[in-house]
C-alpha cells in the first residue's frame, strides 16, 4: 500500500521536466500531477511503451488526448515511471458522446499494428475476449453469467469487419470538462473490429450506467451493430463469470444488458 502513495523520485521528475515540490497525488490513482504533467508508475513496460506510441500517433479533431511525454534523453520510461500531459475532466453519464468518441478514436487508430504483447496475455479479460469471439471454450459459472452466455452464444454469426487496435474500456476512460472535447488519458488495447469498442460502451452503459435500449437503437446504423453488441455482452458475461471478485450487483446489471441485446438481435 505504501508504494502506491510514494511520489516519483527527484531524478524522475527532473527527467520529464517536473519541478520538485509541485507534486500532488491524483485521487483514486497511483499517478502524481505536476502542473500540466502527470507521472504514473509503470506496471507493464511493454504496454506502457505501446500506449505511449499509440497516443502519440492519435491526431483526431474533437478529441483531447493525453499526449505522452519523453524524458530529456528521449525515453518513455525512466526509473519505472512514465509521463503524459494532464487532461482535465471526469467520467460522466454522457453515453451517446462516449459512443461517438469511440467511433472517432477508432477511426484514428485503424492503421496501428497489432501490439505484440496481446498474444502473451493470460489474464481473465484476455480469456473472456477469446470466449466471446468463439476462439476458446470452457464452462462458466451459471450463477455469475454463464447461463446468459450459453443462451446468447448460439446467436453468433460471422463478423466480416476488419480487425484493428480497439480500446476496450472507454466508458470510464473518457473525461468530460464542460463543453470541452472528450478527453482520452489511457488505452486498453484489444484487436477487434473498431465498432466493437462502441458496442462495449453501450453494453457497459446498459449494465451499470442506467442507460436504456434506446441507446442501442440510436447507434443501429453502425456496421454489424447487433453482432458486435452480442460479442460485447458475451465478453462482459464471461469476464464476470471468471472473476472471483465479481458481485451480485454486477451480475444483475449484465442480465439486464443481455436481455436488451437479445431484443435487437
Amino acid at each position: 500500500m505504501r508504494a502506491t502513495l510514494e511520489s516519483p523520485p527527484d531524478h524522475v521528475c527532473s527527467a520529464f521536466g517536473g519541478r520538485d515540490g509541485d507534486a500532488e497525488p491524483m485521487p483514486g490513482t497511483t499517478a502524481w500531477r505536476y502542473a500540466d504533467l502527470v507521472l504514473k508508475p509503470v506496471v507493464d513496460k511493454s504496454r506502457t511503451l505501446w500506449t505511449a506510441r499509440a497516443l502519440e500517433a492519435v491526431d483526431e479533431p474533437g478529441l483531447r488526448v493525453a499526449k505522452p511525454v519523453r524524458s530529456s534523453d528521449g525515453r518513455w520510461v525512466v526509473g519505472g515511471w512514465s509521463a503524459n500531459r494532464f487532461v482535465s475532466g471526469t467520467a460522466e453519464h454522457r453515453y451517446d458522446e462516449v459512443v461517438h468518441t469511440a467511433v472517432k478514436l477508432h477511426r484514428a487508430t485503424a492503421g496501428l499494428p497489432r501490439p505484440d504483447f496481446l498474444g502473451r496475455r493470460t489474464d481473465l479479460e484476455a480469456l473472456a475476449d477469446k470466449l466471446a469471439w468463439g476462439e476458446a471454450d470452457m464452462p462458466l459459472d451459471e450463477n455469475k453469467g454463464g447461463r446468459w452466455f450459453e443462451v446468447l452464444a448460439g446467436s453468433r454469426r460471422p463478423v466480416k469487419l476488419p480487425d484493428q487496435v480497439v480500446h476496450g474500456e472507454l466508458l470510464a476512460g473518457v473525461l468530460f470538462d464542460g463543453d470541452a472535447a472528450p478527453g482520452i488519458v489511457d488505452f486498453v488495447p484489444y484487436y477487434r473490429p473498431g465498432e466493437w469498442g462502441a458496442a462495449i460502451v453501450a453494453v457497459d452503459a446498459l449494465a451499470w450506467g442506467g442507460a436504456t435500449i434506446d441507446l442501442l437503437e440510436r447507434w443501429a446504423h453502425l456496421p454489424e451493430w447487433p453482432q458486435l453488441l452480442l460479442r460485447a455482452v458475451l465478453f462482459r458475461l464471461a469476464a464476470n463469470a471468471l472473476d472471483p471478485r465479481s458481485t451480485r450487483a454486477a451480475h444483475d446489471g449484465l442480465r439486464a444488458a443481455a436481455r436488451d441485446v437479445s431484443a435487437v438481435l
